[in-house]
């Protein structure tokens, strides 16, 4: 049974371990809510997955420790029992879905884990290494369904009630929901007030299903980049204590992860993963009834990989009306680049890569198509300049 106490009790543990992260003020990310972030991904590892790791293993007796530790990880559950292994002298085997980002594989190699990588998703990785605990004898640490690690999660809660004791709202990503158990669990306990948000990838939504269906659905695939929250069944006890102190959960689509993604490194300096970052995006795009409403977002965690990163800011710049391609149909006469040039610098945006392509099969011989990749200040920006060329006679024949 999950009890206050036993949450009490990982903070205890988890004192001297880990850090007590920072709740900043964030009113720039909506003009509805007033937001708050509770900066998880300035946690040790990178993620709070470090707070159940830790007191799980804590917990352990000798001879459990002797036998060694499996776990199961898209990446950060790895680091945070890897961590915690090493701090207490443990054998660690950690098995990683290999479409995993390599920057979290290698963090928790650094950490002194056996890396046992598989291919497909945390699902495929999870089979393999309950095979191997079976195998092996040793102790297996899951990632979300498991007493220890839901309270451990929680001591979040109890760290927000001393931060912002009269918070309204908290939104909490959601994978196979361990930290939103935790959250809610100890949130409902302790102001039953308080609305309990959670927030998955609109291509991984097991938790929103099973709550709709009343019973743990397992999706046949999951698709997302935010990989951290890619898990197609809940966990039987995280489906329980949500599906009783949960108020609702929503979910986010691919672009909108990126723009809360962008929005915290612009207006917060903060780097969150896609998982990360689902609250935020919960928040921005109006997910969910927060008017007025002292609202915390969990940043869950910050280890995106760089390679994603910059790809991930470009879908958000996109998605914002910021970035954009325009290709325009011309007659391929001397000027026209001129003409087309004109008109954007009055406008004033700004050309970043210029394509001019001849005509092919079903144009007119003197045609041409002139691909413009523009910087702007936001989508009304955009059309603006688009109004602009159709009024001038110019044809455009798509944007992206």
């Amino acid at each position: 049974m999950l009890t206050l106490d036993k949450v009490y009790d990982a903070q205890r543990v988890l004192k001297d371990n880990i850090r007590k992260t920072d709740l900043i003020h964030a009113p720039a990310l909506s003009d509805k809510a007033d937001i708050y972030l509770k900066a998880e991904n300035l946690q040790k590892t990178g993620s709070f997955k470090v707070r159940g790791a830790y007191y799980k293993i804590a917990r352990l007796n000798d001879e459990q420790k002797k036998r060694g530790i499996i776990a199961c990880s898209a990446g950060n559950h790895a680091q945070g029992v890897a961590l915690s292994a090493q701090k207490n002298n443990i054998k660690s085997a950690i098995f990683i879905p290999s479409t995993a980002p390599i920057s979290k594989i290698e963090a928790t190699r650094k950490y002194g884990a056996q890396i046992m990588l598989v291919d497909g998703v945390y699902d495929d990785a999870y089979q393999a290494a309950i095979k191997y605990q079976q195998e092996t004898q040793g102790e297996f640490i899951h990632p979300f369904d498991d007493i220890d690690i839901i309270a451990g999660q929680g001591t979040i809660a109890l760290e927000l009630m001393e931060q912002l004791s009269d918070m309204e709202a908290v939104i909490v990503p959601i994978g196979g929901g361990g930290l939103i158990s935790g959250m809610a669990y100890t949130v409902k306990m302790l102001n039953p007030n308080c609305k309990v948000y959670g927030v998955q990838a609109c291509g991984a939504p097991s938790m929103v299903n099973s709550l709709h269906e009343h019973k743990r659905i397992e999706l046949p695939s999951v698709s997302t980049f935010a990989d951290g929250t890619a898990v197609k069944l809940p966990g039987e006890n995280t489906f329980k204590i949500c599906e009783e102190y949960v108020d609702e959960v929503v979910t986010v689509s691919e672009d909108e992860i990126a723009g809360a993604i962008l929005s915290l490194i612009e207006k917060q300096k903060l780097i969150a993963e896609g998982a990360g970052a689902l609250s935020v995006a919960a928040a921005m795009f109006n997910k969910l009834p927060l008017e007025g409403k002292k609202t915390v977002c969990l940043v869950s965690g910050g280890n995106i990989d760089v390679n994603i990163l910059s790809r991930v800011i470009n879908r958000g710049l996109m998605k914002e009306g910021r970035l954009s391609d325009l290709t325009i149909e011309l007659l391929d006469k001397p000027g026209q680049l001129r003409d087309v040039s004109t008109i954007i610098a009055q406008h004033g945006a700004n050309v970043i890569r210029v394509r001019h392509n001849q005509g092919g099969k079903g144009t007119e011989i003197n045609e041409c198509y002139l691909s413009v990749t523009l910087e702007t200040k936001n989508a009304q920006h955009l059309e603006e300049i688009k109004q602009t060329f159709i009024e001038k006679g110019y044809k455009i024949s798509s944007t992206f």
